[in-house]
């Protein structure tokens, strides 16, 4: 297969520009390479695919390719050849399962929301203000959402990172917006500090956040938050539907059994199921 990319010379080993002066190109783009793959067809993808996607030669593609080949972090498959996820990362994600539990703990809790509901159901951690979805279960019947695991996803559009950036103060939140802007997704999505505000306000009234077409034209979610041992939010419990009219008591029975089941979760942590003094630290925008 060498003649496929004519001569591969080693991949480059420089520090990347200002921002990241710690991470090593060649490592990041070798992670990259992962994505493009993980995110690519399921026939694979060519070698040319894999350096246009990374922008890269296709000689430096060909060097990453066959580091992660012989890591067992990549397959190759004739004819092409073409480049599959390796085994490798299911030994890795194994073990990173069972070193951090949340998943596996919220699967039981999100199995009975997804019966009572009917919707898909998931658990994100709070990653830095940003739902980390760790667990999903999809809904009974046909329906099927492309809702990856693992892949920190925008907070202010999304019903589980509304619910995490609820437990925040306005400064936090407005410190969070700085860092992380507000891009739109939607013809609904909020794309003003004072607009997320009002929204958040509402979401700490109510004790669960909403995700009206906000995120995907179509699709309307429901979130709420946990916290763990110390009353810190550790995460949020969602559920996502096809959008349709719900009067407004459905949804906020919808919103109601998606809080119970936050309140599951936080009580396996450690952390205190939502009280009506919870209530009034949540609504004042702080930690409870």
């Amino acid at each position: 297969m060498a003649n496929e990319s004519g001569t591969a010379g080693p991949a480059e080993v420089a520090v990347s520009p200002p921002g990241s002066r710690y991470t090593v190109q060649s490592v990041a783009r070798a992670l990259r390479l992962i994505d493009v793959v993980a995110e690519g067809p399921d026939e694979g993808l060519t070698l040319s695919e894999i350096a246009r996607a990374l922008g890269v030669s296709k000689s430096t593609a060909f060097a990453l390719a066959h580091t992660l080949l012989d890591g067992g972090y990549l397959r190759a498959t004739e004819a092409g050849p073409r480049y599959h996820l390796g085994l490798s990362l299911v030994r890795l994600g194994d073990v990173s399962s069972d070193r951090f539990p949340l998943g596996p703990r919220c699967r039981p809790i999100l199995h009975e929301l997804a019966a009572r509901t009917g919707l898909t159901t998931r658990a994100a951690m709070n990653d830095a203000c940003r739902p980390i979805f760790l667990e999903r279960v999809n809904a009974p019947g046909a329906i099927r959402f492309h809702t990856p695991l693992g892949v920190p996803e925008a907070a202010h559009v999304s019903s589980a990172g509304k619910a995490i950036l609820a437990t925040l103060t306005d400064v936090e939140v407005a410190e969070v917006v700085a860092r992380t802007g507000l891009p739109r997704r939607t013809r609904k999505t909020i794309t003003t500090l004072a607009e997320l505000q009002i929204d958040l306000a509402a979401t700490r009234r109510r004790g669960y956040a909403v995700d009206d077409e906000e995120d995907v034209e179509g699709v309307f979610c429901v979130g709420a938050p946990f916290f763990d041992h110390s009353g810190a939010c550790a995460g949020a419990i969602s559920a996502t539907g096809i959008k349709r009219e719900l009067l407004p008591r459905a949804v906020d029975d919808l919103g109601q059994a998606v809080r119970g089941a936050a309140d599951q979760v936080s009580e396996i942590l450690g952390g205190a199921a939502r009280t009506r003094h919870h209530d009034d630290e949540y609504a004042a925008g702080s930690r409870p």
